[in-house]
């Protein structure tokens, strides 16, 4: 396992956390976010995730550097899945262990909050009645549910 990576199948959230324990955290948090099924009233079939793979992971590497230097002691590792995902899998892990645990839940928020940030991911959600990518990389002005 590498601390920050894409891959394309499912997360192995043990690992990553078993990856970050050393024998100085006293905390360890684990954020896992999943596809859902409704958003904003609107039935999610599933997703697909694309990423520039190499600078994905160079850029999931430098939010690690951030929270090990910002949070002392704090050991990081961030997996992002790619590929099409059904309702309920796992599309990111972030596992984040400190000495302290309010350190840990705070950069595990800073890391997700900067994932959506600066890392080249890309979502696309396929509806019940349609399709749309989820960010302005790979949206034209007129695509999306609220366009006019």
């Amino acid at each position: 396992m590498k601390p920050y990576e894409i891959v394309e199948g499912p997360l192995n959230v043990q690992a990553m956390m078993d990856f970050v324990l050393h024998p100085g955290a006293g905390a360890v948090t684990t954020f896992t976010g999943h596809v859902r099924e409704w958003t904003q009233g609107v039935r999610t079939m599933y997703l697909a995730y694309e990423a520039y793979v190499p600078m994905a992971e160079k850029k999931l590497a430098q939010i690690g550097a951030e929270i090990e230097e910002r949070w002392p002691g704090s050991r990081v590792a961030i997996a992002h899945r790619i590929g099409e995902l059904q309702i309920s899998d796992i599309a990111v892990v972030i596992a984040v262990s400190s000495p302290h645990r309010k350190a840990a839940y705070e950069a595990n928020e800073y890391a997700i909050e900067r994932i959506k940030e600066m890392v080249p991911i890309w979502k696309k959600e396929i509806w019940e009645d349609g399709e749309e990518w989820i960010g302005e990389q790979k949206k034209k002005p007129e695509q999306g549910r609220n366009a006019k």
